[in-house]
């Protein structure tokens, strides 16, 4: 009977977590981690909780098979499924890397300062919660501008349903963007190290709060 009981309690919580297997590109959805790099949280769902885990760069499961690289075209809309409905309150933000040159983008490890913010959205601050949620698809745009290559794209939201304990949903896919130009964007950060514990937008009070959202996090370079 306790597990039983223990059980209905774990469940709402269980549920309302995700994980983001399957990217869309001209509105085609691709087949589950054929170019995302699987996460840990598969199938269990659960989040990064600590900002100075190297979960924090792209929350890979260990020994996940290869991902193949989607070719993207520069200024175009990108976006992931989510594996349930986003119920928890809380930013999105996006990243991107670029992979160097000659380096097998499968393996690329992306440690030390090679993010730069593509996007930040969700802030709604005359909802309460202030922010939008129980989203199945997220998407961002490419800069238009960027010079091609290989490049990781890292999704991110984070849950701040918990005063004080955020919760980081990550994912990153592997793609080869097209077109663009020349633009290599130079505000660099590492994860883990772009956040602390104690960033205002990570310590942000959400409920009965309708303050401007502080995005964790550098400026969005485009």
């Amino acid at each position: 009977m306790k597990s039983a009981t223990l059980l209905a309690l774990l469940a709402p919580a269980a549920m309302g977590h995700y994980f983001f297997p399957k990217t869309i590109v001209n509105g085609v959805r691709s087949n589950d981690w054929q170019y995302v790099r699987e996460t840990a949280n598969n199938p269990q769902s659960g989040p990064v909780e600590d900002v100075s885990s190297n979960l924090m760069r792209c929350y890979e499961k260990s020994g996940r098979p290869a991902a193949g690289v989607q070719t993207v075209a520069a200024g175009s809309r990108f976006g992931l499924t989510s594996s349930n409905s986003m119920s928890h309150p809380g930013p999105s933000l996006w990243y991107m890397a670029r992979v160097p040159d000659g380096q097998d983008v499968n393996s690329w490890v992306p440690s030390g300062n090679v993010w730069f913010k593509v996007d930040q959205y969700g802030s709604t601050p005359a909802a309460d919660p202030p922010f939008e949620s129980n989203m199945s698809e997220v998407y961002t745009t490419i800069p238009s501008n960027l010079r091609p290559g290989n490049y990781l794209i890292r999704y991110e939201h984070v849950g701040l349903h918990i005063a004080g304990a955020p919760q980081f949903y990550i994912a990153c896919a592997q793609i080869n963007v097209t077109g663009g130009g020349s633009a290599s964007p130079s505000s660099l950060v590492s994860f883990p190290g772009a956040y602390s514990r104690s960033d205002p937008g990570l310590t942000f009070v959400i409920y009965g709060n309708h303050n401007t959202y502080p995005y964790p996090g550098p400026s969005v370079s485009r």
